[in-house]
């Protein structure tokens, strides 16, 4: 008795929305919800659900009965998309503390591994929710079995950014049901000018010896509660810089005296600057060649403070002095790319050849005016004792 008055109110149910019990039996979709109806994507400034909408109809509901998070704005309610099949009711709302749709922020903190393997506080922030159904019968049963879909997204804090060569720079982005990236979201670029207006141009020959190079790692598009913050920037002569020659720029709680920090940690953009050198086991080649890396972190707003102590008894932060290990597997690493630096060797500069060719000339005037003074003498002493033998003969 009770199943027809059931069939006849989940399609009235379903009849309320654009989409109807008829429309998904005719594509094959009318069925009870599974753990597979729901996607995730983690943008870098949003999140996006997608649960398909026949499931819903069939369960006796429609796109304006799912909530998310029981709230209300009209800003987090779904809306139904026919243009793809099987259709889906669609979920987008900012990666913001703020205002999420009530989606709940919890940062965790863990030991690094691989090449974070140094560092003890490796942060990572978790957005998570759920989009519940709406029951709208009264009274005190009912029928309708109450859906629940839970989301989750995982972003990572602690950033590689390798393989670059300085010159020129670029970018990427990986998106994956439930885990996000905001790697995309940093780029590295290289200036000639403190002001960071001038973009820094490689000359084919290479730049010369104590030139100033400006870095800035900048985030864009990024929600506004988190800064950058380089934990550490490094040359070597790899673009991957296993097993390779290597130079620490700065490290955790210890900088290069030449090296110069502008800014970190405070603002989405960091800053730094350092003369550019040469690497000793490249002395015998024309110019230098390497390339520069930079871990980057990003931290909440309020956190970044904590993270530039150098206090080992609060944060435990440890020096990077040695060598990457030889195991670290590069392939799980976002990086960002550009060009290599190229610096001038001694021997390579742009006026040697004319300067030896200078002192060649000079060289040989000068060889050649003593020469002339030299035969001038003779010619006198050989006059002088012809007149003293002359004299003598007389």
């Amino acid at each position: 008795m009770h199943f027809p008055i059931l069939l006849i109110f989940a399609t009235i149910i379903g009849r309320s929305s654009e989409l109807t019990l008829t429309d998904c039996g005719s594509i094959g979709e009318s069925r009870r919800p599974d753990v597979s109806d729901i996607a995730v994507t983690c943008g870098t400034d949003s999140i996006s659900l997608a649960i398909q909408a026949c499931p819903i109809v069939y369960t006796g509901y429609n796109e304006t009965l799912m909530i998310v998070n029981h709230m209300s704005d009209p800003a987090c309610r779904g809306t139904l998309d026919m243009s793809v099949s099987p259709p889906v009711v669609r979920f987008t709302f900012p990666l913001n503390t703020t205002h999420a749709c009530g989606s709940v922020f919890r940062t965790t903190s863990a030991a690094g591994t691989g090449v974070f393997s140094d560092f003890s506080n490796i942060q990572t922030v978790n957005v998570s929710g759920i989009v519940r159904s709406s029951d709208p019968t009264t009274g005190t049963i009912t029928y309708n079995a109450e859906l629940k879909y839970y989301y989750s997204c995982a972003y990572p804090l602690e950033y590689l950014i390798n393989n670059t060569q300085i010159d020129v720079s670029a970018s990427s982005i990986a998106l994956k049901d439930n885990n996000g990236s905001f790697i995309s979201t940093l780029r590295l670029e290289l200036f000639s000018d403190p002001e960071y207006s001038r973009p820094l141009v490689m000359p084919q020959d290479g730049i010369e010896l104590r030139t100033r190079v400006y870095v800035e790692v900048k985030a864009t598009n990024l929600t506004g509660q988190y800064n950058v913050l380089l934990d550490r920037c490094y040359a070597s002569i790899s673009a991957l810089p296993t097993n390779s020659s290597f130079f620490n720029l700065f490290v955790p709680c210890n900088m290069d005296q030449l090296t110069s920090m502008i800014q970190n940690g405070l603002s989405q953009s960091a800053k730094f600057s350092f003369p550019a050198f040469r690497f000793m086991e490249q002395q015998n080649e024309t110019v230098s060649t390497y390339y520069l890396h930079c871990i980057t972190r990003l931290c909440e707003i309020t956190t970044c403070s904590a993270f530039m102590q150098c206090n080992q008894n609060t944060n435990r932060r440890r020096r990077r002095d040695v060598q990457d290990d030889g195991s670290t597997d590069f392939s799980h690493v976002h990086t960002l790319t550009s060009p290599e630096i190229v610096t001038q060797t001694e021997n390579s500069h742009p006026h040697s050849s004319t300067m030896m060719q200078t002192y060649d000339e000079s060289s040989s005037t000068g060889l050649g005016a003593a020469v002339g003074v030299l035969a001038f003498v003779v010619i006198v002493v050989l006059c002088i004792a012809a007149v003293f033998y002359k004299k003598l003969r007389n």
